[in-house]
């Protein structure tokens, strides 16, 4: 199955987050507006760059350089500390946002994080789609901003968020390789440090083209295993894997926006119906159960609209959460055309922690063990070889992204 992975990477993240900070703290100046940096002791000399300003990088300040040579190059540099307790609770709010479109999250750094979103989107498109949507989120929610590689393996989805910066979302696709990335000078392969960047250079390699258009046992000779991993990286091939650290989602989530509005009662009941059972397949996965429903929508006027609700007891069954979540929607779409349709779980608790109900009906149990049934099959084949009556009609209908 072709694998659909995100990059994202927060732009120039401690000092981005030191400015939300001090700005929700009541400051009327931000930060990343005016020449500075986050450092650490500057009067012992021993500190150094973290994380600067755009107008300090014009400066030709750099990160990892000491708060002395940096205030050499600009004298009215002005230095903040770094506060590692606010980073990570910035990180962790970011992954929050993260945990409402996948749980497969690989958290590469405090500031960047690997998505795999495979089993989550059904195109390209779609996935681009949700790259921007989590852009706009952590821009309007968070209030700073990431840049996003788009591509179908981690090496490719991370050379795509180094591309231009900042808050922009890239794509490297395979078709895109010769056009994006072998144009660009070998320093900046992934892999390819201080030291193999010259040797390569010497060799008369000064593109990541050049290098992946060398015999790949000549590059190994010189280099070694690191040979052929930055051969291999240089032509796009990347095999690895999205490790998860599993942390445990407050909600769980999914949103499409629609092709063209619509108020069809039927159309939006079968993409409530694929939302649902997204939603259903996560929390099984994650051994979660939800007590609360909610429904979003936003009309062809950009206008939000919401409802929510509990449900009687905790579940992880699509068919209640899809019966709860039609209901929901019947009662705030009135006459509206909607051009975003989302479904949401909250209050989720743990199932191992949870006691089923000894008068649990056979209709229930039968429901569970279909959903059982399907979820081996969408891991044997894939999330999208099987789906309730409603989704495969949707899906087929190849109508929504």
């Amino acid at each position: 199955m072709q694998k659909r992975i995100l990059h994202i990477d927060v732009n120039n993240a401690f000092l981005s987050w030191t400015a939300v900070d001090m700005l929700e703290k009541g400051a009327t100046l931000d930060i990343r507006k005016i020449p500075a940096v986050i450092g650490g002791d500057e009067e012992a000399r021993k500190g150094i760059v973290l994380a600067k300003s755009a107008p300090a990088k014009k400066m030709k300040i750099i990160t990892g350089e000491s708060l002395f040579q940096a205030r050499k190059k600009c004298p009215s540099i002005q230095v903040f500390p770094g506060d590692f307790k606010l980073y990570r609770k910035m990180s962790n709010a970011m992954i929050n946002i993260f945990l409402e479109y996948t749980d497969q999250i690989e958290r590469f750094s405090i500031d960047e994080c690997f998505l795999d979103m495979t089993h989550f989107v059904q195109s390209d498109e779609e996935l681009i789609d949700k790259a921007n949507e989590i852009s706009i989120r952590i821009k309007n929610e968070l209030k700073f901003t990431v840049n996003i590689g788009v591509a179908h393996n981690k090496l490719l989805a991370k050379m795509a968020s180094d591309f231009e910066k900042p808050d922009r979302v890239h794509t490297l696709f395979e078709n895109e390789i010769e056009r994006k990335m072998w144009i660009l000078p070998i320093e900046d392969l992934f892999m390819v440090g201080k030291k193999s960047g010259p040797k390569l250079r010497k060799l008369g390699i000064r593109t990541i083209g050049e290098l992946a258009k060398q015999n790949s046992e000549d590059v190994t000779l010189k280099f070694g295993k690191m040979g052929i991993l930055i051969w291999e990286y240089a032509n796009g091939i990347d095999n690895s894997e999205v490790v998860c650290e599993e942390p445990e989602p407050k909600s769980i989530g999914n949103s499409v926006t629609l092709p063209y509005d619509t108020k069809d009662s039927e159309r939006l009941y079968q993409i409530i119906l694929s939302l649902s059972e997204q939603v259903a397949y996560r929390l099984r996965k994650q051994k979660l159960l939800a007590t609360v429903v909610n429904v979003q929508i936003k009309t062809k006027n950009f206008e939000t609209f919401s409802h929510q609700k509990k449900l009687g007891f905790a579940t992880d069954e699509t068919k209640e959460i899809y019966n709860l979540a039609k209901d929901l929607l019947t009662a705030i779409k009135k006459n509206y055309y909607i051009r975003l349709l989302g479904v949401r779980v909250d209050n989720l608790v743990k199932s191992e922690e949870h006691q089923l109900s000894f008068f649990e009906h056979k209709e229930d149990i039968k429901s569970k063990k279909i959903d059982k049934v399907m979820d081996k099959i969408k891991e044997k084949y894939g999330y999208d070889s099987i789906g309730h009556a409603g989704t495969l009609k949707e899906m087929s209908s190849k109508k929504f992204k």
